[in-house]
């Protein structure tokens, strides 16, 4: 094989010294457009936050593990399990689950690459300053206080003064950025660039999973992204969406969150949905049972997400029809679920099990969606939902769903495909030792708080007295809450230091799977493929291996031989990396950080509004009023001229910080648009990989 460059160099490439080849180092890495490296990047990213979120969540077990504990303030609580909530659903389980779809769904849909590569690399650089951004809350005074839901008006900046809300709000517009720039790419690969032969319903499992989880991004985020506009207006400018002394309605927040917050617990639940799906016939030796349905549950679940996020509201006060009408929603989303594990069940039935470690973890996760699906079929009964709303019964449920489902199903995925993507096998001991201490630390955490919720416990407490007897159960979950943590630090290190190094060399296909990824060396080649794939039948790989196992499908057609479809006498044409995705990110970073700091402009409105009548009639310069003010807010005394007091100094000088701030976000955000024509005027350059074919000399 050898590789040459494209005859198309144009400006771009030689002023940013562009590598011809897939890029190496540090430099490659930044500049990468290659949707392994990308995928990698994000799983990465993804599981440092996971320790970060783990690490908030062992300090919110610690607190609570014995009554009137008093480890920190109550104040640094709140921040606490508002920090973990976010951290654990937008910068951990979301983003494992895009590293997966980056890095597999081009491989098992036959393609070289995504549809929009640098685009691909604008979503993961968004997504790095977005969480970035969110957690320099902790740096900048304070981290938002208020729960991950962000309810006004606790949210508003009379009750959470500082920029710590301001960080959050912007932060999560910029990561839905991110999210929804992957997910027209993602779609668009999967409808345009499927291999010869695969149609829709050849797809596997987890690609199918993929798009749907896709097409809700699209459809929910923009939700979300109105309600955080509209709250951050609020906090800067003084608007009334929400602030109910202005005639605002703070359950209109509640509204427009949970439409999106609803379709986001299935972003979260279907990719490893689709994970499961693709582990358990492996590992079963069987083809799923009934694919038809799986995908079509999927889909049911997909559109039924949009119907029932008003039961997290049965306490808001909607009236009998309202919650009559999401109960029913409710109870029937369950149908799509439940055809789901029943044709699960029925992969496993007759089955020739191998209990290798992603089997284990796909089985984990069925108990534990199951527990979570059950408990979540009580809280459709309104007048249920009522008494347990707000205690740790529903910790425990959405626990069960989004952890000890999503997360369980993801690290399926990992050490499904982890050979795949290192050319190295985990280890079985290490993976068995981790899975049981997660599935015990996991349950004797979470499965304690149903009784814990039962009995009055409520939800976002900083303490609680010894009479209340909620003593023992407490300090059970924590005790699980560090089991847990002995099965993660198990799984990191034999993910990035064991069997990095010493891991047995995986081959093409370690596990006898089904799947066209398993078709190519492990790690793949930039380009996947030498010859693209020809797919004849749903899990073609598996019947290529096992003929006799094959049962013809009406219109069926017989395997023939390889062929040099999509080969082309110039070569394999593969896209240069490229820097303007980093630095177009980069820009619209840095416009976010000047819309965090110009945020809560409207609380010194009312100081400067005479503050500025007095400088008027003292004919006093705006540049000479805030040197004033910085005068008296050192020396805490008024002016000469009695103009300014010390609380009017400091709003004077808030002010001026405000009108600096909003300076860079209008730059910044310029600075993102070019950066974002410049990648689209880059000529298409790139490098041509001549393959070595038979009866070639080096």
């Amino acid at each position: 094989m050898h590789i040459e460059p494209s005859k198309e160099v144009g400006f771009w490439d030689k002023l940013l010294l562009r590598q011809i080849g897939e890029p190496k180092g540090l430099m490659g890495w930044l500049m990468t457009v290659d949707h392994k490296r990308i995928g990698i990047l994000y799983a990465v990213t993804a599981l440092f936050w996971f320790l970060v979120g783990g690490v908030e969540a062992l300090a919110i077990r610690s607190q609570l593990a014995t009554a009137n504990q008093r480890l920190y303030s109550a104040e640094f609580y709140n921040q606490l399990f508002t920090m973990h909530g976010t951290t654990m659903i937008f910068l951990v389980v979301m983003p494992l689950a895009a590293g997966f779809f980056n890095y597999m769904v081009p491989l098992m849909i036959g393609a070289r690459d995504v549809a929009f590569p640098r685009l691909n690399a604008f979503s993961y650089w968004m997504f790095l300053f977005g969480s970035l951004l969110i957690n320099a809350s902790w740096f900048a005074g304070a981290a938002p206080n208020g729960s991950w839901v962000g309810y006004p008006p606790l949210s508003l900046y009379k009750y959470s003064p500082g920029h710590n809300y301001d960080f959050w709000l912007v932060g999560l517009q910029v990561l839905g950025i991110a999210s929804v720039v992957a997910s027209l790419n993602f779609i668009t690969t999967i409808i345009n660039m499927r291999a010869k032969g695969m149609g829709m319903m050849r797809l596997p499992v987890f690609v199918w999973m993929t798009l749907v989880t896709n097409f809700l991004v699209v459809l929910a985020f923009p939700v979300i992204t109105i309600c955080l506009a509209e709250l951050m207006f609020d906090r800067t400018y003084g608007t009334n969406f929400f602030n109910p002394m202005k005639g605002g309605l703070p359950v209109w927040w509640q509204h427009l969150f949970w439409v999106f917050g609803h379709p986001e617990v299935y972003i979260l639940i279907l990719p490893p949905m689709g994970i499961v799906s693709e582990v358990l016939p492996v590992f079963a030796r069987r083809p799923l049972f009934g694919y038809p349905l799986v995908v079509g549950s999927g889909m049911a679940i997909g559109f039924m997400g949009f119907t029932v996020w008003a039961h997290h509201m049965f306490t808001a006060g909607m009236g009998n029809i309202a919650n009559a009408a999401f109960a029913l929603t409710t109870m029937t989303i369950a149908i799509p679920t439940g055809v789901k594990i029943i044709n699960w069940v029925g992969t496993l039935y007759g089955g020739h099990l191998r209990m290798r470690t992603p089997m284990l973890f796909a089985l984990g996760f069925i108990y534990q969606f199951m527990m979570g699906g059950f408990s979540g079929l009580m809280h459709a009964n309104a007048a249920h939902d009522m008494q347990q709303h707000d205690t740790y019964f529903i910790v425990a449920h959405f626990h069960y769903v989004l952890i000890g489902g999503a997360l369980f199903g993801l690290w399926a995925g990992i050490y499904y495909w982890y050979p795949k993507i290192t050319g190295r096998m985990l280890s079985e001991k290490m993976g068995h030792f981790a899975f049981w201490f997660l599935f015990i630390g996991f349950n004797t955490t979470f499965f304690p708080m149903h009784w814990l919720g039962l009995n009055g416990m409520p939800r976002r407490i900083y303490s609680y007295q010894h009479a209340q007897g909620w003593d023992e159960l407490n300090l059970l979950c924590t005790i699980g809450a560090f089991t847990m943590a002995v099965a993660v630090i198990t799984l990191f290190y034999d993910m990035f230091i064991y069997s990095l190094r010493n891991g047995p060399k995986a081959g093409n296909d370690p596990w006898d799977a089904r799947t066209l990824e398993w078709t190519i060396p492990s790690p793949p080649p930039a380009h996947n493929f030498d010859e693209m794939p020809v797919v004849k039948s749903l899990d073609d790989f598996w019947t290529t291996k096992h003929p006799e196992l094959l049962h013809h499908e009406e219109g069926e057609e017989e395997h023939p031989a390889h062929d040099d479809h999509g080969h082309d006498d110039h070569g394999i044409h593969m896209p240069a990396g490229s820097w303007m995705p980093m630095l177009a990110s980069l820009g619209f970073a840095m416009g976010a950080w000047g819309l965090v700091h110009s945020g809560g402009m409207s609380h010194v409105a009312d100081a400067i509004a005479p503050t500025l009548e007095a400088a008027s009639k003292a004919n006093v310069g705006w540049d000479q009023l805030v040197s004033t003010a910085k005068t008296v807010m050192a020396s805490k005394q008024p002016d000469a001229g009695k103009l300014l007091t010390e609380a009017t100094a400091r709003a004077v000088v808030e002010l001026s910080n405000c009108y600096f701030y909003i300076k860079m976000a209008i730059v910044g955000g310029g600075l993102g648009v070019l950066g974002v024509f410049a990648w689209a005027l880059e000529p298409i350059g790139g490098y041509y990989i001549h393959l070595k074919k038979e009866g070639d000399h080096e």
